[in-house]
């Protein structure tokens, strides 16, 4: 017993819940959340994704019961892709300033002043082969890309967004955006940008709701090698130099290191997707009954806040908001 007398006893601040909470170090709000959501023609739609089981693809008008829980919860901003009736080459549906996130982001505008509405800034939804941007002779090009994105982003801002998030990963698109935005004289609308964007297998549900997958190829010549980290850093130095407000990594769980090499390195609020691979996994081992889905959820959630960030972005926005209010 006398070799135990003088151990530092680490156990005494975890022997009880209240003693627990008084010490943690990192702490899950629902203002850390941004919520992700679909956006599809229609009316009346509400149609649950296959492989993201508690999402959905939601028609305008069905946007805001939507929204509405995930307000009272506290949850201040929501990221809207877009899904349109027709398709084509060159993604005509992501500038049309009628379109469906154009009408989207009016709605939810009018129903929730107060909410802080971003606006998914990309063609793969909107183009026929899938690709992010204008292809030709099976080559995926970027400054034609990005002229048809900086159209994307104006009528999005012109539509009533608060913040603008360019995800393409082409060269040169915050500037690009930066520059137009302000030749309109909207000078104070934030840049979300998917920085350090991984070609990443994580995103295979997403391609369901979004009815995104390329029709043929990849997107490795433009969105990052998963081995990378320097590279990451790299991309998220120029992004801030264009113009980024905010920078984001994407995915979160399997890049915790490149959040935290980040976190580390910039001093500019960092955010971080917990995309829909991530997601579904833990809702499918959930429904198999081989993991507590809830602690799960919670302990991937703070792993990404813990790892540095400031925001994260994730289809567990509500369900793990009524957790932390609880």
């Amino acid at each position: 017993m006398s070799d135990l007398a003088n151990i530092r006893r680490h156990r005494r601040l975890r022997m009880k819940p209240r003693l627990r909470d008084m010490v943690r170090e990192t702490a899950l709000s629902p203002d850390d959340f941004i919520y992700p959501l679909f956006a599809v023609p229609g009316s009346g739609v509400r149609t649950e994704i296959g492989s993201m089981p508690g999402v959905f693809n939601l028609s305008v008008d069905r946007l805001a019961a939507e929204v509405e829980p995930a307000v009272a919860l506290g949850i201040p901003a929501v990221l809207l892709f877009g899904i349109p009736e027709t398709k084509d080459e060159v993604g005509s549906g992501a500038y049309d300033p009628n379109g469906i996130v154009q009408r989207a982001i009016r709605e939810l505008k009018r129903q929730f002043p107060d909410l802080i509405v971003i606006a998914d800034c990309c063609l793969c939804e909107y183009t026929s082969h899938g690709h992010c941007g204008m292809v030709r002779d099976g080559v995926i090009l970027n400054d034609e890309s990005v002229e048809l994105l900086v159209r994307a982003a104006v009528t999005q801002a012109e539509a009533g967004a608060d913040m603008i998030a360019p995800s393409d990963m082409f060269d040169g698109r915050v500037a690009a955006i930066r520059a137009a935005l302000d030749q309109r004289g909207l000078t104070q609308l934030p840049i979300l940008s998917y920085a350090a964007k991984y070609a990443s297998c994580f995103y295979g549900p997403f391609r369901e709701a979004a009815q995104s997958a390329p029709a043929f190829g990849d997107r490795r010549s433009h969105q990052m090698d998963p081995p990378n980290v320097r590279e990451a850093l790299r991309e998220i130095e120029t992004d801030i130099a264009e113009g980024a407000d905010i920078i984001m990594v994407k995915p979160a769980l399997a890049y915790l290191d490149v959040i935290r090499a980040a976190h580390e390195r910039f001093n500019v609020p960092l955010a971080a997707y917990n995309v829909s691979g991530e997601y579904s996994m833990v809702k499918a081992v959930a429904k198999l009954g081989w993991m507590d889905g809830e602690r799960a959820m919670m302990e991937i959630l703070t792993a990404i806040k813990r790892a540095g960030a400031d925001l994260i972005l994730t289809y567990h926005a509500v369900e793990a908001a009524r957790l932390l209010s609880a």
